[in-house]
């Protein structure tokens, strides 16, 4: 089983029902809808049409935050060449060209001052302003081709919005009711965000991930985890406003970071970006997925490269091989050893201490008496991701009575999620999980498995016991 996960982007080129179910077999785990493109009514539709045809994946919703788009340049490439100019324009639904870009935000456009930079898409293309008066022109730096909606990158001095976003709070609102699994929260700054944002979503069965990709996020980056459930290490707007050659070294740094705190970790952005054309990923690109899997990556994801990609499903089949392979290098042992003292809230109650400790026994327990599986009894899913952070050889299988949980857990590193009717007896519980690793072909008489569970005693919530059984 391949245990980092992949995470794919539905857009115009995987919005068929064939594309998606190609998605599905391919090997995808979560399937990222962008609520940036697109009015609501027609966001919300896709949405239930992917659950429906992917009811056992975890489902992640973007919410775009103050992140600027530019007005569509089409589906085939627009090449906008150095040294030429162009003008910059406010407006809505119209589209963009390589003589006029469309600035979808308002009151911001005549701001911009002579000799302002302006990114496009992930910075790969940079304009500067030549002009502010009469019109706003810029001059193309550096040049290439774009597409789609590319997210406008301009000076932060212009965007003093707070998150939730006028436009993110009906989004919210409106997916109160939506089965879905992940929220992704863009242009995250601090924690007050994270927490402003789960005040207004109030769904306790909704992961909220932030998406971190500004030296805010950067330097408020243990707390934002901390009051999180999730992380992203988005990339592309991370390299445009740090420097470029600290993003590798970020990258590390926050995926550790998230791994100590017990959260998947999403690394995306370009990751096989030449495949969104072209047959083959780059050389570069087969050593960067693999490196973020060395990295400790929870899941890489795909973003242009299916959703707007010449062919989406044969992407994922290529991402699928390159990680399974990256995988056979990783170190479990070397992970573990080196995780450190653990956090895993931000509160430090006692409850999550208690999970913390009991799942660091069971690695420790797992390792030395080279168990084949560790099974988490779980309702939230809390114990499973904590087991998971130490990264171990063996399969994780979560044992949950919660559909959403279940599915919620496709995000997280290696585990296997089975779900059952609700039990509360441990011994009921070892029971189950005794017979589930046999039946799945893990587990054959006389090996050992080590069991994590809430007992009668412990209350509810609260992981307080680790078994090691002999399978029988």
């Amino acid at each position: 089983m391949r245990r980092t996960r992949i995470v794919a982007t539905i857009g115009p080129a995987s919005d068929s029902d064939e594309v998606l179910k190609g998605l599905v077999n391919a090997g995808v785990d979560v399937l990222r809808l962008s609520f940036a493109h697109g009015d609501l009514e027609s966001c919300l539709a896709r949405l239930r049409r992917v659950r429906a045809l992917a009811p056992d994946l975890a489902l992640m919703v973007d919410i775009p935050g103050p992140k600027i788009r530019a007005g569509s340049f089409g589906t085939e490439p627009v090449v906008l060449s150095v040294g030429s100019e162009i003008e910059l324009v406010e407006g809505r639904d119209q589209a963009s060209t390589a003589e006029r870009i469309v600035v979808e935000r308002d009151d911001i456009v005549h701001r911009l001052r002579v000799g302002d930079r302006v990114h496009v898409g992930d910075g790969g293309v940079s304009l500067e302003v030549v002009s502010a008066s009469p019109m706003v022109r810029v001059h193309v730096t550096s040049g290439g081709p774009v597409m789609g909606k590319p997210g406008l990158s301009l000076p932060s001095s212009l965007i003093n919005e707070t998150l939730p976003t006028a436009e993110d709070r009906r989004r919210i609102e409106a997916l109160r009711n939506e089965e879905f699994e992940i929220l992704a929260v863009s242009f995250v700054r601090s924690s007050q965000d994270m927490t402003a944002v789960r005040a207004l979503l109030a769904r306790p069965d909704v992961m909220l991930m932030a998406k971190i990709e500004t030296n805010e996020a950067v330097e408020n980056l243990d707390d934002i985890i901390a009051h999180s459930d999730s992380i992203m290490v988005a990339r592309g707007d991370l390299g445009v406003r740090l420097p470029i050659e600290d993003v590798p070294h970020l990258q590390k740094r926050i995926v550790r970071h998230g791994i100590r705190y017990a959260r998947p970790v999403v690394v995306a952005t370009q990751m096989l970006e030449s495949m969104t054309h072209a047959q083959v990923p780059t050389r570069a690109e087969v050593t960067d997925v693999a490196n973020a899997v060395l990295d400790g990556a929870s899941a890489v994801m795909l973003s242009g490269e299916t959703a707007i990609g010449d062919d989406p499903v044969a992407t994922v089949r290529t991402m699928d091989r390159i990680v399974s392979r990256a995988e056979e290098s990783f170190d479990h042992e070397k992970w573990g050893l080196s995780l450190g003292v653990q956090e895993l809230g931000a509160s430090g109650a006692k409850e999550i201490r208690i999970t913390a400790a009991i799942t660091g026994a069971a690695w420790r327990a797992a390792m030395e008496e080279k168990a084949v599986a560790i099974v988490a009894c779980t309702r939230s899913g809390l114990t499973a991701r904590a087991i998971s952070r130490f990264r171990p050889p063996m399969p994780i299988v979560a044992i949950t009575p919660s559909d959403a949980t279940a599915r919620q857990l496709r995000g997280s590193w290696g585990v296997q999620e089975v779900v059952i009717s609700d039990k509360q007896d441990i011994d009921d519980l070892c029971a189950v999980a005794l017979q589930r690793v046999r039946e799945s072909g893990i587990a054959k008489p006389g090996d050992p498995i080590v069991i994590m569970a809430g007992s009668n005693s412990g209350g509810v919530g609260v992981t307080d016991t680790v078994r090691l059984l002999i399978v029988h």
